[in-house]
């Protein structure tokens, strides 16, 4: 009785745990609702791109004190045990120094490079910029796919709701004998292929919820509600005034003209090698025989100076050399520059394109739901033909995703064009 009684408690305690795991999985599989700005929030937050530029920038940011170093004095100390033998005698020796150094001087080496280091440390701003605009477009233009396949999937349901309540209609025609039966045959392949439609846009719609995940930073498989709709809101500026923007905005077209700083710079260091340099220097030490070493002091304070004034053309090849890196450096920037025009107009000219089609393809919606129903009464009446009304359905469903695909692609070059000039992220905190 009493191990009866035991299996039964047992048993309660394995219903509670498993009911607990249960309510937890189902708690944890909950839909996640997000706004487009969730979306770029959760992306700029956890994508490793960023991280990575962040870690390069923070090592630019070290690098302007490496430089600094330069100017700055250093203290060195040194020791040094020494056993001496020469036939049958042996000694020992033991010897401490302590010097301090300073460079004075260096013919302007050390200014340039940490000019150099600071150009170079707003190249790194620029380049973590650069990550987060990329980074933002790639979850808007996931965010927006989601958008695109979820108003696609419903267009397909609908055209499978609307033959399958066709197919219905024409059977109990037939079933009377006032329709042939091909009509019937018609009518149900018809709706299987918009059954295989149906299957594919569902396909489509889950491939982009789990491309935006990867992207935003949560599981694959989380079941994703998107708070938004597809929206036409128009873009106010200009094609000149886009592309003017990108000019000094844009991250490579900053990083474009920061590089020939940077070369210019270079220049300047290399034509330090014709100049002398100035240090200064304090040094004490101990020497004895017995360790460690701390009777005997010296100490020096002194200056050096160091001028080389031929060396076989080494420094002016150097300067050559530096000279066309800034050559380069400014066809580079040319070159990128025209890159970065031909983005915004590209960006800008798609989008208008787009948007010209949202007017046209929404009048052909509202033309193809009147021709379809009319098709659905004539057919009803007699006097129209079940391949009217099945081509009515096609011309119905075609005219609605033309306009998803219209509202689509303007939101989606809308985002490249802002990607495209440049507009810095304003990050939202989650």
């Amino acid at each position: 009785m009493i191990k009866h009684a035991h299996w039964k408690k047992r048993l309660a305690v394995a219903l509670t745990g498993g009911l607990l795991m249960l309510n937890t999985v189902v708690a944890l599989a909950a839909p996640v609702e997000l706004t487009l700005e969730d979306s770029i929030a959760m992306a700029l937050n956890s994508n490793p791109a960023i991280k990575m530029t962040d870690a390069d920038r923070k090592s630019a940011e070290l690098q302007i004190n490496v430089a600094k170093g330069g100017h700055l004095p250093a203290l060195t100390v040194a020791h040094s045990d020494n056993f001496f033998h020469s036939g049958a005698d042996a000694d020992t020796d033991y010897a401490t120094t302590v010097s301090l150094g300073v460079n004075l001087y260096t013919g302007g080496k050390t200014e340039s490079d940490i000019s150099s280091a600071k150009i170079k440390l707003k190249v790194a701003d620029s380049a973590v910029e650069q990550s987060k605009q990329k980074i933002k477009l790639d979850a808007t233009n996931d965010y927006f796919t989601i958008l695109q396949t979820k108003n696609s999937l419903k267009v397909s349901q609908e055209a499978v709701d609307q033959m399958e309540v066709h197919l219905k209609n024409v059977q109990a025609q037939y079933a009377v004998g006032t329709v042939a039966k091909s009509d019937v045959l018609r009518s149900e392949v018809e709706l299987a292929n918009n059954q295989q439609a149906l299957i594919k846009a569902k396909n489509a719609y889950d491939l982009a919820v789990s491309n935006l995940n990867n992207v935003i930073g949560l599981p694959l498989d989380t079941d994703v509600i998107v708070k938004d709709e597809l929206k036409h809101e128009k873009y106010a500026s200009t094609l000149a005034d886009s592309i003017q923007y990108a000019l000094t905005h844009r991250p490579e077209a900053l990083q474009a003209d920061y590089s020939i700083d940077v070369a210019k710079e270079a220049v300047k260091s290399s034509k330090a090698g014709k100049l002398p340099t100035v240090s200064a220097t304090a040094k004490t030490g101990w020497k004895d025989k017995d360790f460690p070493g701390a009777d005997n002091n010296t100490w020096s304070i002194g200056l050096a100076a160091t001028w080389t004034p031929f060396d076989s053309g080494v420094t002016n090849a150097k300067i050559k050399q530096s000279d066309s890196a800034v050559v380069k450096a400014i066809e580079q920037a040319r070159q990128t520059k025209d890159t970065v025009q031909l983005d915004v107009r590209q960006a800008y000219l798609n989008m208008s394109e787009a948007e010209k089609r949202i007017d046209t393809t929404q009048v052909a919606v509202e033309k193809a739901e009147e021709d379809f129903k009319i098709a659905q009464v004539r057919y009803s009446a007699g006097v129209g033909t079940n391949t009217d009304v099945i081509d009515a359905q096609v011309a119905l469903t075609t005219a609605k995703n033309n306009y998803i695909q219209a509202m689509y692609d303007f939101n989606t070059n809308k985002a490249s064009l802002i990607k495209a000039m440049g507009v810095p992220v304003v990050e939202v905190k989650k």
